[in-house]
């Protein structure tokens, strides 16, 4: 999913051969990462299939129950090698020896030297979550990848609508991180993100240095359920209404495109399912009365 040995002139002693084929084949053939070509060595993720332990340097609350998780890479100057959009799976093995195993997008620069982030929202039930949140600083945990969920091409498109609920958030926060600080990238962004409430609001403080450094670029609109608890929030109220996007969103064209993420509630209101994690699945929901097709919509 996701080494070269150098040529040598022929030596004409067999036991010589004999041992530089050995040796040969055991350094081709090792999945240990210890042993990278030049040309890789700064890029962990590269899609071998192998999994490499990273530790965890740092832990931040951002919400009652997300926090950001800085991961260690093996070197100072090592970078995970991902594009945008991609992410990568993580695993634990259970007492009972069982993989748990799930997909995150990274949230750090792509190009990061010496770590990455993730954000990560705890579920009472999840098992990979449970995990996670029970570790502390120095630990470890299992990584591989990457996987291509989008593969970006600067002004691919002229306009992008990103419509996000809680920690769906992850993903377009990598484009439009990505694209705006790419000068050579002009595509306009309108980012609409729904929340619980203002403490919920994840990567607030980023995505508001963002879009106040592109003002002509990178456009935010704000949703929370429920905005009571807090009296500096400026973003609207209620559920991100059918109304709000026809009035405020880029129609539908070839050259404006709709990425979605969010929790199964709020995939099923506004653009359908996913079927799988290659099967996009029929377009649904209030972006198919709007009159979106599966050709200008891209659900993460």
């Amino acid at each position: 999913m996701f080494a070269r040995i150098a040529s040598h002139k022929r030596i004409l002693i067999p036991t010589l051969v004999a041992v530089s084929a050995a040796t040969a084949f055991t350094l081709y053939n090792s999945t240990s990462r210890s042993f990278q070509s030049e040309s890789s060595a700064k890029k962990v993720f590269i899609g071998d299939n192998a999994w490499i332990d990273l530790p965890i340097s740092k832990i931040e609350s951002l919400s009652t129950d997300t926090k950001r998780f800085t991961f260690k890479l093996p070197t100072p100057d090592s970078e995970t090698g991902l594009i945008v959009a991609s992410a990568i799976l993580a695993k634990y093995v259970t007492p009972k020896g069982s993989n748990v195993i799930r997909p995150y997008t990274p949230v750090s620069d792509i190009h990061s030297k010496g770590e990455f982030q993730l954000v990560i929202k705890h579920y009472q039930e999840g098992k990979f979550t449970t995990h996670l949140f029970g570790l502390k600083e120095n630990d470890t945990v299992s990584f591989k990848g990457p996987i291509v969920k989008w593969e970006w091409k600067p002004n691919q498109f002229k306009s992008l609508t990103l419509l996000g609920g809680g920690t769906g958030i992850t993903p377009l926060y990598q484009m439009i991180h990505h694209i705006a600080e790419n000068p050579e990238d002009k595509t306009k962004i309108n980012l609409i993100y729904g929340s619980k409430s203002p403490a919920d609001i994840l990567l607030k403080k980023e995505l508001d240095e963002v879009a106040a450094k592109y003002p002509e670029q990178v456009k935010i609109t704000y949703f929370v359920d429920d905005s009571a608890s807090a009296t500096d929030y400026q973003g609207k109220t209620g559920y991100i209404t059918k109304e709000f996007l026809q009035e405020n969103i880029a129609k539908p064209a070839a050259d404006n495109h709709v990425f979605i993420c969010g929790p199964p509630g709020f995939m099923t209101v506004y653009s359908g399912k996913k079927v799988g994690p290659t099967d996009q699945g029929e377009v649904t929901g209030i972006l198919k009365e709007l009159g979106f097709t599966k050709d200008e919509i891209f659900k993460f």
